[in-house]
């Protein structure tokens, strides 16, 4: 049986644990990807959509494990081919 991961309180005890633990030892299937957005939001927009679209999105967004404004906003720079 693989070992849980300790609860690491600081960024120094998780890089620690990074350096120095051989991390095959432990269990990582409920591992989920995420994603940081680092750059500042400073424009604001509103758009009117059809309900039926709406809800699509929203469900999409929370199959994806993602806000869906966060959602809308990764089509559109994928939609323009911009880099995140």
């Amino acid at each position: 049986m693989k070992k849980k991961l300790p609860k690491l309180r600081t960024d120094e005890a998780a890089e620690s644990f990074v350096d120095e633990a051989d991390l095959s030892q432990y269990d990582l299937s409920d591992m989920k990807p995420v994603s940081f957005e680092f750059q500042p939001k400073d424009k604001s927009i509103t758009m009117r959509l059809p309900e039926t679209l709406f809800d699509a999105i929203k469900k999409e967004a929370e199959r994806s494990g993602v806000p869906y404004q966060r959602f809308i906003r990764q089509a559109l720079e994928n939609a323009l081919h911009l880099e995140k």
